[in-house]
C-alpha cells in the first residue's frame, strides 16, 4: 500500500527508513471515515520492521501535536476535521475570561472563566462550538489540551492565613498560582519571585508552582526588565554551542567572504537611524537615472552568509524569533559578536550586504528590480536628527558631512516621490505618538518625552517599503515557499461597530461592505481636523486587524500592498533572514525541488514568528506600564491637563498632555450625578444634569493612586 504514497520520494530524501507520509495517513483515514488504533494503523500501512513501526508511532505524536489528529478515549486516532474541533490558542483576559484564537483564522471562541480555570494564557488546545453567548459570540468548550505554554511565572509572593500563592505580575495571567508549604523555600510575603510550574491548572484544580529564585523585597530599578524577562519566557542566555560556534568567527570580514560578490566598496552608501542604536541592518544610496526615473540600492546586512540553516545559532535565532527592545536594554536575537559586530553595517568598515537594486520611475513606482550578493563600506553613520538638520539647511552639519550630503539630497527628492505613491496607492498613515523614557544615572525617570517622527525618518520608511515589497515578488516570482508579512481586511462586526460610532460623529466610512485603504485613508484624513482626532483615530486603528507572517500572500492591507514581506531586519527578526536564505537558494542556482523548506515548515516557523512579536509587544508594553505607573508615584496628589482617550462602562481613561501617561477615572469618582455609558456614541452621560464625557474631551484631573503591581493609575476629576 505504501508505494501509491505520491509523496514516497519526497519522504526518501527526507528520511534514511522512509515510513508512509502525513498526506498519505490523512487521506488513508479520510478514506476509511472511522476511527483506528495503532495496529490497526500498522496492518493497513504494511509496517513490518521495529523502525517501521517507531516511525509511526513518532510521525503520530508529531500529528496529535499539529492538531491534524487527536485520539479518542479508547486511543484511536482520529481526523480533527471530521470531529468539528477547532485547534488554537488561548487568548486569556484579566478579569478570568478568554479567547480561543482558531489557527485558520476563523471568527474568535469566548471561552467561560469556567473553561479558563483549566488553561493558562498560549496554552494550545482544541475545542469546539458549544453555543453562542449572550453577546452574540461563539462560545468554546475546551475538549483536549495539545501543547502547554507556561512552564514558570514571576509575580509577588503572598502568605495569606497560611496559605501560600503567588500573584503573576504579567496581565495575561490572572491566575494565581498555589504554592506549596514545603516549596515555598524561604520566600516571604511580598517579595516578587521566580516560580517553576510543577502541575497545571486542570478544571478540578488550580496550578501549582515552586519558588525556584527569589528575585527581590521591592521593584529596584532594572528589576522590572528581568521580571518581564522572566514571565513572558523570553529567551536570555546564549548556550555554549551558540557561545563557541560564535567565537569560531573572525572579527572582521575575511578576503575569502569577500570572494565572488559585487563590489560595492566605492559606492556612497549610509546608514541612517537613530541615536542610541547599535545594529545596523541598512544602508541606502540613490542616484538620477534619465526621464525623471531613479535608482535606489538598499544594502541589507548579509546574516545569512554568518547563521546557517541548522546549526545552534540558527536555532537559537528561531526560538528567539526577534529581539525584543525594552527602554535601555536589548534582549538581541544574535549575540553581540553579530548583532553589533561582523553583521552590523558599520561606517568605513568592510561588510557582507544582499543588495536590492531598484529602478523607480517619475511615478514612484519599482519598474526593475534584482538582488545580489555583495561587499560595501558604509561612508558614514548618519542619524536621522543630523539628517533632518541638514535638509533643514544647517550649515555646520552640511559642512561637516559634505562628501555625502548630494547623496542625501537624492534620497530627499526621491522620497517625495515615494510619498506620493504611497497617498495614491491608498495606504494608511497614523499619526500616532511615541514615547521615550528619559533615565537619570541612578536609573530614576527623569521625564517622559514624545518621539517627534521628521523627514528622516519617512525617508528611510519608504525605502525599506519599497525593498520588501521587491523581496515578496521575487518569492512569488520563483514559486519558492517563504513567509509574507500579511495584513488582513478588516473583519465585518468591526467595521459595523465602527461605522455606527462615527456615523453619530457626522463622519463617514466609504466603500459598502468591502472599504479599501483609500477608503479609510480618506476617513482618517478627515478625522485630523478634529479636536477629537487622536481618539478617533484609534478607534480605527483598533478596527484593523493585526498583521502576521504566513506563507498565505493575502496581501497587506494597511500598506496597500498586493504583496509585501520582512527582508530589511535579519540582525533582529528571524522571519527577514528566512527571506534571504531563499533569495540567496535561487542567486546560487537552486529550485523549487531542492528548496529545504517546505510550506508545512515555514508555516509553522511564521505561526512561532508572529506569537514571538506579540510576546515581545505584550513585554514591552508592560513594562513601560510599570515604569510609567513608577513615575507617577512620585506625583499622587498632583493636578494634569489631559483628554479622554477611551470611554468604557466603568469610567474615563484619560492621556495627561505632558506626562504622556493614561489613568482611569472611575465612574464612582464621578460624584455629581449618575453616569450611564452610551456605547454607539461613546459617551457617560450624567441621568439628572445630561453632563457628557465623550472622546478627546479636555479634563483637568489629580493623580488619586498607582498600584505599581496592576499597572493601573488612578485619576479624580478637579
Amino acid at each position: 500500500m505504501t508505494t501509491k504514497d505520491p509523496f514516497a520520494e519526497r519522504e526518501a530524501q527526507k528520511y534514511e527508513k522512509p515510513i508512509p507520509s502525513r498526506e498519505f495517513i490523512l487521506g488513508w483515514l479520510a478514506d476509511r471515515g472511522t476511527p483506528v488504533n495503532y495496529n490497526q494503523l500498522v496492518d493497513a500501512l504494511q509496517l513490518e520492521t521495529d523502525d517501521e513501526k517507531e516511525g509511526l508511532r513518532r510521525r503520530l505524536i508529531a500529528m496529535l501535536r499539529d492538531a491534524q489528529l487527536m485520539q479518542n478515549r479508547r486511543g484511536a486516532y482520529a481526523l480533527v476535521k471530521k470531529m468539528d474541533l477547532i485547534p488554537g490558542r488561548v487568548q486569556a483576559h484579566k478579569d478570568g475570561y478568554g479567547f480561543l484564537l482558531p489557527e485558520d483564522g476563523t471568527e474568535d471562541l469566548y471561552l467561560s472563566a469556567k473553561q479558563m480555570r483549566a488553561v493558562l494564557h498560549g496554552d494550545r488546545v482544541l475545542a469546539r462550538v458549544a453555543g453562542v453567548d449572550p453577546r452574540g459570540r461563539k462560545e468554546g468548550v475546551i475538549v483536549e489540551v495539545l501543547e502547554r505554554n507556561t512552564d514558570a511565572v514571576v509575580g509577588r509572593f503572598i502568605e495569606d492565613n497560611g496559605a501560600f500563592f503567588v500573584s503573576p505580575s504579567a496581565k495575561h495571567l490572572p491566575q494565581d498560582i498555589l504554592i506549596p508549604a514545603d516549596k515555598t523555600h524561604g520566600a516571604v510575603h511580598g517579595q516578587i519571585v521566580h516560580v517553576k510550574i510543577i502541575a497545571q491548572p486542570n478544571p478540578r484544580r488550580q496550578a501549582c508552582g515552586e519558588v525556584i529564585e527569589i528575585l527581590g523585597a521591592h521593584m529596584d530599578p532594572g528589576m522590572e526588565i528581568d521580571v518581564a524577562v522572566l514571565g513572558y519566557h523570553i529567551p536570555n542566555k546564549f548556550s555554549q554551542e551558540v557561545v563557541n560556534e560564535v567565537k569560531d568567527l573572525s572579527e572582521e570580514v575575511t578576503e575569502t567572504d569577500k570572494a565572488n560578490r559585487t563590489d560595492l566598496r566605492a559606492m556612497s552608501l549610509i546608514t541612517i537611524d537613530g541615536e542610541d542604536a547599535k545594529d545596523f541592518d541598512d544602508a541606502v544610496y540613490c542616484e538620477p537615472l534619465e526621464k525623471g526615473a531613479w535608482r535606489l540600492v538598499v544594502a541589507i546586512a548579509d546574516v545569512s552568509h554568518y547563521v546557517r540553516r541548522g546549526t545552534a545559532l540558527d536555532t537559537e535565532a528561531e526560538n528567539r524569533g526577534n529581539s525584543v527592545y525594552f527602554p535601555e536594554r536589548v534582549i538581541p536575537m544574535l549575540p553581540e559578536k553579530l548583532s553589533n559586530g561582523l553583521c552590523s553595517l558599520n561606517a568605513h568598515v568592510d561588510r557582507l550586504c544582499m543588495v536590492c537594486d531598484m529602478e523607480i520611475n517619475e511615478k514612484g513606482e519599482v519598474v526593475k528590480y534584482r538582488f545580489y550578493d555583495a561587499v560595501m563600506n558604509s561612508k558614514a553613520r548618519m542619524t536621522y536628527t543630523k539628517v533632518h538638520a541638514i535638509l533643514e539647511g544647517n550649515e555646520a552639519l552640511r559642512d561637516v558631512h559634505k562628501t555625502v550630503v548630494p547623496h542625501i539630497e537624492n534620497l530627499y527628492k526621491l522620497f517625495h516621490i515615494l510619498r506620493e505613491h504611497r497617498v495614491l496607492r491608498g495606504a494608511l498613515d497614523f499619526e500616532t505618538v511615541e514615547t521615550r523614557i528619559i533615565f537619570s544615572d541612578t536609573k530614576k525617570i527623569e521625564r517622559i518625552v514624545p518621539v517627534i517622527r521628521n523627514d528622516a525618518h519617512m525617508l528611510i520608511e519608504e525605502c525599506m517599503l519599497a525593498a520588501n515589497e521587491c523581496a515578496a515578488k521575487f518569492l512569488i516570482k520563483q514559486k519558492l515557499p517563504g513567509l509574507y508579512r500579511i495584513h488582513e481586511a478588516p473583519k465585518a462586526a468591526k467595521l459595523d461597530e465602527l461605522r455606527q460610532f462615527i456615523g453619530l460623529q457626522g463622519l463617514q466610512l466609504g466603500g459598502g461592505e468591502n472599504p479599501t485603504p483609500k477608503d479609510f485613508q480618506q476617513l482618517l484624513e478627515k478625522i485630523r481636523a478634529r479636536e477629537d482626532g487622536a481618539s478617533l483615530q484609534m478607534l480605527v486603528l483598533r478596527t484593523l486587524s493585526q498583521a502576521q507572517y504566513s506563507p498565505d500572500n493575502v496581501g497587506h492591507f494597511g500598506l496597500a500592498y498586493k504583496e509585501y514581506g520582512h527582508f530589511t531586519s535579519p540582525i533582529r527578526r528571524y522571519p527577514d533572514l528566512l527571506l534571504h536564505r531563499a533569495i540567496r537558494h535561487f542567486l546560487s542556482g537552486g529550485t523549487f525541488e531542492n528548496f529545504k523548506y517546505d510550506l508545512a515548515s515555514v508555516q509553522k516557523i511564521g505561526e512561532h514568528c508572529s506569537m514571538t512579536e506579540r510576546r515581545a509587544d505584550e513585554a514591552t508594553r508592560d513594562v513601560v506600564s510599570w515604569l510609567k505607573c513608577e513615575y507617577m508615584s512620585h506625583h499622587v496628589g498632583e493636578v494634569f491637563s489631559g483628554k479622554v482617550n477611551a470611554v468604557v462602562a466603568f469610567g474615563l481613561f484619560v492621556q495627561l498632555d505632558e506626562a504622556y501617561v493614561e489613568g482611569l477615572v472611575h465612574v464612582t469618582n464621578l460624584k455629581d450625578d449618575y453616569y450611564h455609558f452610551e456605547q454607539a456614541k461613546q459617551l457617560l452621560m450624567g441621568e439628572r444634569t445630561g453632563i457628557k464625557y465623550g472622546l478627546g474631551q479636555v479634563l483637568k484631573v489629580r493623580v488619586a493612586k498607582v498600584d505599581l503591581d496592576q499597572r493601573k493609575i488612578d485619576f479624580e476629576l478637579v
